[in-house]
C-alpha cells in the first residue's frame, strides 16, 4: 500500500537527486518559517523543479513546478541573521506529488507518495568509462576544494553503482531541466546511466 504524507515544498530552478548535496540561502519569510519547523521537528521538505516562474515570490506571477521531486534533509545550518539562513541539505527519497496547495504566506504544501529507491545494479563493462570519468572529475574538484564543507559530493563514492554514478553526473552536467527531470523519474538506474553515457559522448567527455 502506498503511504501518503504531507510535506512543505521548496520549488527551485534545479533538480535534487537522491544522495545529492544542495546548498541554500534562505531569506523569504515563508521558507524561514518552514526551516525553523523542520529543525524543530527534525523533519524534511520536498524540492521540486520550477517549470514556470521564479524562486522568489513575485506579485502577479504564478509559479508552476514538476509533479515529482526529492526529499531534502538539513545536514548543516547557520543563522547569519534572524532573516538569513545558510543551509546544506542532502537528497533522500524521490516522491510523486498527488495534490498541492499554496498557503496564505505563499508556502506550497503537498500530499506525496514516495517512489521506491533505486536497486543496486553493478556497472557493466560498456558503461565503466562513465564511472572512470566521474572518478577523475571528482578527484579534480576535491583537489581544488578548500574544506570539507565545500565538497560537492558526499562519501562513500559508489563508482560501481549505476544509480550513484548516473545521479552524480546528472547533477554536474549542464543538462536542460526537463532532461534532468526525466532522469530523476526513471525507475531503471541502468537505463538512466545509458542516457548519461550518451550525453557524455555528445559533450566529448568520453569516447563513443
Amino acid at each position: 500500500m502506498t503511504t501518503v504524507q504531507t510535506i512543505p515544498l521548496f520549488p527551485l530552478g534545479t533538480t535534487l537527486f537522491p544522495g545529492g548535496l544542495l546548498p541554500l540561502k534562505i531569506f523569504e519569510v515563508r521558507y524561514l518559517d518552514m526551516i525553523k519547523k523542520c529543525l524543530r521537528e527534525c523533519s524534511h521538505f520536498g524540492v521540486v523543479t520550477i517549470e514556470n516562474g521564479g524562486e522568489v515570490r513575485s506579485a502577479g506571477k504564478q509559479t508552476t513546478f514538476s509533479d515529482q521531486g526529492t526529499l531534502a534533509s538539513i545536514t548543516a545550518f547557520e543563522a547569519l541573521q534572524p532573516s538569513l539562513f545558510m543551509l546544506r541539505c542532502q537528497g533522500g527519497e524521490r516522491f510523486k506529488v498527488l495534490k498541492h496547495q499554496q498557503q496564505t504566506n505563499g508556502l506550497w504544501v503537498a500530499e506525496i507518495a514516495l517512489i521506491e529507491n533505486d536497486h543496486f545494479i553493478e556497472i557493466p563493462t560498456e558503461l565503466k568509462a562513465s564511472a572512470e570519468a566521474l572518478r577523475q572529475t571528482l578527484a579534480a574538484i576535491i583537489e581544488q576544494t578548500q574544506n570539507d564543507e565545500e565538497l560537492a559530493v558526499l562519501e562513500p563514492y559508489k563508482y560501481n553503482d549505476c544509480a550513484w554514478v548516473a545521479n552524480r553526473w546528472a547533477e554536474l552536467l549542464p543538462l536542460p531541466p526537463q532532461q534532468k527531470l526525466h532522469l530523476l523519474g526513471m525507475t531503471n538506474p541502468r537505463l538512466r546511466l545509458d542516457l548519461i553515457s550518451e550525453a557524455l559522448q555528445e559533450l566529448g567527455v568520453i569516447e563513443p
